[in-house]
Order: C-alpha cells, then structure tokens, then sequence
C-alpha cells in the first residue's frame, strides 16, 4: 500500500506547526473561517447575509478549501481560526499528531453524501466486492471519505495491499474517475454526484451505518484561539444555530435556498437534492449523549484505531475528551 508514508508525512507536518496559532487574521479585528464550495449548508445564508459579523463583531474572511487536512493545516499555521463542516478523521489525525483543536458543534450528519463508488463497467457490487484487488483507487488521504474506504475494505476483506491508493482531493478524484483514469473514487459533495453518473457505491448510506461507518462533520477550532474568545465563538456557533433552525423548520427553507446554491456554486437543484440527505442537528441534541456527549469522542478514537491499524498515523490517543469543547454551544444555547 502506498499511502503510508505520504500520510505520516502530513501528520509530521501538521504536528510541527501546531503551535504557531494566532488569535486574529494580522489581528486587526478579522478572522478567517474555513469551509467547502459544493457543500450547501443553512450557514452560509448567514455568511451571505452578513449576519456573523454582526453577532461576532468583527470582518470575516471566508476562504474554500477542497479537504479537511488542508483546514487542519490552516489552523495549524495560524491562518484560520475556525473551520466549518471540517471532517472528523481529518480532525482524528490532526489531533492525534498533537495539533490542539477541538470540536465546538455537529456541524453535519451525512452518510449518503459521503462514499466510494467504482466504475460501472467492471460491475463490482457488494456481491463481488473481493474482485477489487488490483484496482486503482483515488482515495484524499486522511478524510471522512478515506476511513470510509478503509471501513469498507475491511467489511469486504480486501486486502489493502492490493489496491494502488492514490491521494487525490475530490474534484480532482472526480476528474480522472471521469476520464477512466481510476477504477475507484472516494468522496463528496459535488465531486461525488459527478462521480455517480460513471459507477455505483458498494454499500449505501444506511448499510454503512448499521456496519457502525458514521459520517459527520464539526466545526472546529485552535484550542488556544477558541479559549482567548469564547464569547466570540459562542456567538458563530448561535448564529449557524439560528440559519439550521430555520432551514429545519422549513420556515425559511424558501428565501434560504436561493442564496445558499448561489454561494455553493451550485443550482437550486442540485443544492436541494444534496442538502435532502443531509441532517443537522438542534443544539439540543448535539449536546446529548448520541453527539458531544459522549458518543462523538468515542468515535473518534475508534476512527484513530483504524487509521493506526492501517499504518496510516502512528499512534492515537488515550482519550479525545479534551478535544470536545461544550462551552460555546452551551452557551450559544442560552443567546
């Protein structure tokens, strides 16, 4: 398997800026915050409307970023300070490489948004999946879509060893899954609707639950950062609160969508089909015992026993407890 090393490398990388985190954006009243083109969610009519700044009190510079390792990275260097919809093993290495962030609220819950799907023409299912020893297969290292790969090979018993891994971001993943450049794709979003136009997934969303494959995505944080502004973060995580709320509710479902595609960079269409499968949940329940807790942290560490069996990071935490930060959202809840 060829991943190890380019991974480890990351995680070295990741680990030797951790602690250059910087609390504003040349602190000049501005931050940065991190998220994703082609993943439509209920806060970015917020980030259109301008309704952050206004509760935070300070210019917010939204930056795009194709994975969650390069909003590791960010952090890590100090050029962003929160990450919205950042993927939970990219989170997973990141911290247990020693990077100190923390997860601030369940940003997503999307099983059926997130998967690998191979190329129609070698008619491997989950009936078949072991003839997929040999295949290339273009997986963005250390992301939600590559523990789900490596969940899925295992549920399969396909031998990692005998697929040729290739680190590629989605879009780009998509582009050569296109062009039959790869047999495999792992990924989400936009990259992974394009995806399903030339193959099928081998297990769907609920399947890959039952076999314990959550998908999710957080918010997060600089440890140090969030704890320098807690009010700050307290108030992003109220407003993102509000924007889900009202797409929940359906109450603004309407007078959202238009403005959420158009920020997406997506159609109406394709955002309302994409934001169908997913869940956001209230304040409530993300503070429970089924999210932050209990079950979030759990998760996390069995997402780093995975990836530590695989070879893909050395070693993992005794427990991710410290990197859940409540204290926001609760107070968030009370805004």
């Amino acid at each position: 398997m060829k991943i190890k090393t380019t991974l480890m490398g990351a995680v070295a990388a990741t680990a030797m800026l951790a602690g250059a985190q910087a609390a504003t954006a040349a602190g000049h009243g501005e931050i940065t915050v991190a998220y994703f083109l082609e993943w439509p969610m209920p806060f970015q009519y917020g980030k259109v409307t301008g309704a952050y700044e206004e509760a935070m009190g300070v210019d917010i510079n939204w930056v795009s970023f194709d994975t969650g390792t390069a909003m590791s990275a960010a952090m890590a260097s100090g050029d962003v300070q929160l990450a919205v919809s950042q993927g939970v093993p990219p989170f997973v290495v990141a911290t247990s490489a020693g990077q100190d962030l923390q997860t601030l609220d369940v940003a997503v819950s999307y099983a059926d948004n997130d998967n690998c799907v191979v190329q129609a023409e070698l008619e491997i299912d989950a009936s078949n999946a072991g003839d997929l020893a040999g295949v290339k297969a273009a997986v963005p290292l250390g992301t939600a879509a590559h523990y789900g790969f490596l969940k899925q090979m295992d549920h399969f018993g396909v031998d990692l060893s005998s697929i040729e891994i290739v680190d590629m971001a989605p879009p780009d993943g998509a582009a050569a899954f296109a062009q039959d450049s790869v047999d495999m794709f792992c990924g989400w979003g936009g990259s992974l609707r394009r995806a399903l136009e030339h193959g099928n997934v081998l297990l769907t969303g609920a399947e890959k639950e039952e076999l314990g494959i959550l998908v999710f995505d957080v918010t997060s944080g600089p440890a140090d950062w969030v704890a320098e502004n807690p009010d700050m973060v307290a108030a992003f995580l109220a407003v993102t609160a509000e924007m889900n709320e009202g797409w929940n509710s359906g109450a603004m479902v309407d007078e959202m969508l238009p403005v959420i595609a158009q920020d997406a960079g997506m159609s109406e269409e394709a955002t309302a089909e994409t934001m169908a499968t997913f869940v956001f949940p209230s304040v409530e329940a993300q503070l429970s015992a089924k999210w932050l807790g209990g079950a979030a942290q759990e998760f996390m560490k069995g997402v780093a026993g995975v990836f530590v069996e695989a070879g893909s990071i050395p070693s993992a935490k005794d427990s991710y407890e410290s990197n859940v930060n409540v204290g926001p959202l609760t107070a968030a809840a009370d805004m």
